[in-house]
């Protein structure tokens, strides 16, 4: 079996793994193929580029953005990992560099877009450079009608039937239906070891709110978290460039970004976003895939997202590195109608339609939801769970009433005007208004006119949109948005069936306090003076701020305080690479002037020898003078007591090899004795 914990340590600055790392790492590391899906901030990352430094030759990495692989290429190298990318987006030295790697047999993982494999050269070139294992990130870009379908990804499967190695696939969002499909296409039907890590984020706090004047909505939850970076999702463009520009004449930082924007203004963004603390970027869907910030506080959608998988791969860009984080999901009667008629107007065949109304009405049962949406949001994917108290149901739990007479009365309403018309005009009717089109239709003399005069508009508003929540009606786009029944409906019509509502859905969005804050009131000077080393670190190195150190490290060197190089070694994240070259750095912002280490005492930080190195230098200067004090003076070079520090046992002929027969003489006796002491 392999060893991995040393590679975990002094690479990844890890001690331990995450839950269910470990056995996922094992299984890729042997060869096996393998499906893994976990939840979004679970460490998919480490569980093949760890295997990769285990086995021999290269493993190709299929990623679907080249902001993504950059970063990952950056903390690989910043870790002392041979890695790189062949990307668009690369300089010719960048190009070269790789090429020169794999030439001289050093590089370890190799980074593609999966739309490189369309070129004629791209196989030649991979079975030339040894490759022995593929993994694929997102792997739920396969799916042919999922919401993030990449047509080379299903250029993958041939890939690897080609090379004939094992594959490792990887996504956070897969229901059943979207798991048989990569099962399929990326392994033949051939059945991978399958890793379901569950989907649970229990630090992200869930919330949707009924649109109620959703600019000032977004603009409010925004302000309640100033100066923290966030990510407000928008179903348009337009949308994206007013939003951002009401974001900052409230005084937030804010930009846009959006498909129709030039590739250049768009990398501009990312970089940004990558780099500065606190910026809030207002955006269509097109960004967001790929995003490695670890420190996104929040994300809210200003629309309705497309279906409860987009909505899940999107909050939870949210809260990476394991801190809270919040969202907010805003939606209407116009969201449910048009995203109902983008399924009912696409060109995809009618099983395939009605599994994305399915999927819709998943979204549409959390956002409606009576009891804990993450109850709700879990048991989509097929969790049970118990109510989370962390999101806004829980919070605060919704007044629910009987709402079976009034969806009867607006049923009747619907069936009587034989389902042509908007919820505009039949709620007039319910409500006995006086309007032209009642009159010039004489729906004045309807049985339900004015049936419906205890409910107010707004309530009514609420009532017909929670109707479409719960797939009761549907907009005909034949019939230009008209209402029509569902099936399900009819045993309400009928009385044979009942229905909940909530009371009181159209009500002011609650403006929770801000995220807590990270550290205590004594850490938080220590944290920010550490964060604006690590950004003036990140800006001369041009990588963003967290591939420096994430922030839930310098978060533990405020609250720990390391005061030496074997101190530091022990905080999170920080491995053998990173130590050497910015642990000097840090200590001086922890504890001010450091003292000097030789190199190699520094090799040894953070490890049991480096305790032995102190013990056999302590004992070296005890007796550089001999036993009595008189001798004439004898040391040991530090490159020879960290040799004899990582000895085990007390071996004394490799003693005398590493120091010689004189030392051996005036040390031996003692340095054995130190040694069998630490064995």
């Amino acid at each position: 079996m392999f060893d991995s914990a040393p590679l975990l340590r002094d690479v990844f600055g890890f001690d331990d793994f995450r839950p269910g790392q470990e056995e996922i790492v094992d299984a890729v590391t042997l060869g096996e193929n393998v499906l893994a899906i976990m939840p979004t901030g679970g460490g998919k990352s480490l569980c093949y580029q760890l295997p990769a430094l285990l086995r021999e030759g290269v493993t190709v990495v299929i990623s679907p953005l080249i902001a993504l692989m950059r970063d990952q290429v950056r903390g690989l190298q910043e870790a002392g990992v041979e890695a790189g990318a062949l990307t668009s987006g690369n300089t010719p030295e960048e190009t070269d560099a790789v090429w020169d790697a794999l030439e001289a047999g050093r590089l370890k993982l190799l980074y593609m877009a999966p739309e490189r494999l369309a070129a004629g050269s791209a196989l030649g070139m991979l079975r030339r450079i040894n490759v022995n294992l593929i993994a694929v990130d997102e792997a739920h870009c396969v799916s042919q009608w999922g919401h993030d379908f990449r047509p080379d990804y299903l250029r993958i499967g041939e890939l690897r039937r080609a090379l004939n190695v094992p594959l490792a696939a990887f996504t956070a969002t897969a229901d059943a239906e979207t798991q048989d499909e990569i099962v399929q296409k990326l392994f033949d039907g051939s059945a991978p070891r399958k890793f379901l890590r569950g989907f649970d984020r229990p630090n992200i706090h869930l919330a949707f709110a009924a649109k109620d004047g959703p600019r000032k909505q977004i603009l409010d939850f925004a302000a309640a978290r100033r100066g923290q970076s966030g990510i407000v999702y928008c179903g348009t463009r337009n949308k994206t460039e007013v939003l951002a520009q009401a974001l900052r004449a409230e005084g937030h930082t804010a930009c846009h970004y959006h498909g129709g924007m030039e590739a250049e203004d768009r990398r501009i963004v990312e970089t940004r976003f990558a780099r500065e603390d606190g910026l809030i970027v207002v955006a269509t869907v097109a960004f967001g895939m790929g995003i490695d910030k670890p420190d996104i506080r929040w994300v809210a959608h200003a629309d309705l997202p497309k279906s409860i998988e987009a909505y899940y791969q999107e909050i939870g860009r949210a809260g990476r590195d394991g801190g809270p984080a919040e969202t907010l999901t805003l939606f209407g009667a116009d969201d449910i109608r048009l995203r109902r008629s983008q399924i009912d107007e696409g060109l995809a065949p009618p099983e395939r339609r009605m599994a994305d109304h399915a999927r819709l009405n998943a979204l549409l049962g959390l956002a409606e939801a009576l009891r804990c949406r993450r109850q709700t949001l879990l048991g989509y994917f097929g969790e049970q769970a118990a109510p989370c108290g962390k999101c806004d149901l829980c919070d605060t739990p919704p007044e629910v009433f009987d709402g079976t007479t009034p969806v009867r009365m607006a049923l009747s309403a619907i069936l009587r005007t034989e389902e042509w018309f908007g919820a505009g005009h039949l709620i007039d009717i319910l409500l006995g208004s006086e309007t032209d089109k009642i009159r010039a239709r004489r729906h004045d003399a309807l049985p339900t006119y004015g049936i419906g005069k205890d409910w107010s508009r707004p309530q009514w508003q609420a009532i017909f949109r929670q109707m479409m929540g719960h797939d009761l009606v549907r907009p005909d786009p034949e019939r230009h948005g008209a209402l029509r029944m569902t099936e399900a409906a009819k045993p309400i019509l009928k009385g044979e069936a009942q229905i909940d509502l909530r009371k009181d859905t159209i009500r002011k969005t609650s403006r929770r306090p801000a995220v807590k804050a990270m550290v205590s009131e004594e850490d938080a000077p220590l944290l920010s003076a550490l964060k604006a080393k690590r950004r003036a670190l990140a800006e001369a190195a041009r990588v963003p701020a967290y591939v420096i150190f994430p922030d839930r490290t310098l978060i533990e060197m405020a609250e720990n305080r390391p005061a030496t190089l074997d101190d530091m070694a022990r905080i999170g994240g920080v491995g053998a690479k990173k130590l050497e070259r910015y642990g000097d750095t840090f200590l001086e912002v922890i504890a001010g002037e450091v003292a000097a280490v030789h190199p190699a005492r520094r090799k040894l930080a953070g490890r049991d020898q480096g305790g032995v190195y102190d013990r056999l230098l302590e004992v070296q200067t005890q007796l550089s003078r001999g036993p009595e004090g008189i001798d004439k003076p004898l040391t040991c070079s530090a490159s020879q007591l960290a040799r004899i520090a990582q000895m085990r046992g007390g071996d004394a002929r490799a003693l005398e090899q590493v120091l010689g027969e004189r030392r051996t003489e005036r040390f031996g006796a003692a340095f054995l004795d130190v040694l069998d002491q630490a064995s």
